[in-house]
């Protein structure tokens, strides 16, 4: 991250831009905004941004999609991205998460709660950063950097949100983790979302991860836990 940490906001509101800039600013940051989907990525390779307020309704184009493709590039899939939208459903949280959100802040919203999102999203990010870039447990090896993951050799394609999950419970491994906590970790910051959602992510996860899989524990009524050793078996 930059000694001043920058955000790109993407809006098309005129006076909702202006007021999340000052404030911003005021807090700090360094800011650039832009009104249109098809100025994001190129904004995004000029200077890259520490993060992205991201609105999904755009006049050009859907966030939704802008989202899709920021997660799915290497050269930007690191970016923390913050959607911000009028839409407020649970169906729509669950789907920006799905898709690698960060957190998700439904409009009219505090402006200074943002701020404090913003915070607590980068300090997790630069945590993150000075991880140990590649992990090798077992028949899993996981590269941070390159948020890919491989089993026996072959690699495994994991979503953003399947591969934060994964390390989310590796880097506590042997600690139990309950599934309000992994919802605030993984999921984002006061997210209601029915606990239901983290045992469907898990299940997947293991199918995808095979052989790895069984080292995702379940602790029966309380969570989830990532062995303490490969040889550990599954209770």
């Amino acid at each position: 991250m930059t000694a001043t940490p920058k955000v790109l906001i993407v809006d098309d509101e005129v006076d909702l831009v202006r007021l999340m800039e000052f404030n911003l600013q005021q807090a700090g940051f360094e800011t650039r905004s832009v009104g249109r989907a098809g100025d994001v990525l190129r904004a995004v390779q000029s200077d890259a941004p520490d993060l992205v307020l991201l609105d999904l309704m755009l006049p050009d184009g859907s966030g939704t999609d802008l989202c899709r493709a920021l997660k799915s590039n290497p050269a930007t899939r690191a970016i923390p991205v913050i959607m911000v939208t009028a839409r407020g459903e649970e169906i729509d949280r669950v789907v920006g998460f799905e898709l690698g959100a960060d957190d998700y802040v439904t409009k009219p919203f505090s402006v200074r709660e943002l701020v404090l999102r913003i915070r607590a999203i980068l300090r997790r990010s630069e945590t993150e950063t000075v991880q140990e870039e590649v992990v090798s447990f077992g028949r899993l090896k996981v590269d941070r950097t390159a948020h890919r993951a491989f089993v026996d050799g072959a690699e495994v394609v994991l979503t953003a949100l399947e591969f934060r999950l994964m390390t989310t419970l590796l880097d506590r491994k042997n600690r139990v983790q309950s599934r309000d906590t992994l919802l605030s970790d993984v999921w984002g910051l006061q997210l209601h979302v029915e606990t239901r959602t983290v045992d469907t992510h898990i299940k997947r996860l293991r199918e995808k991860l095979g052989a790895a899989g069984d080292y995702i524990h379940t602790v029966r009524g309380v969570g989830y836990r990532f062995a303490s050793s490969p040889d550990e078996l599954a209770t």
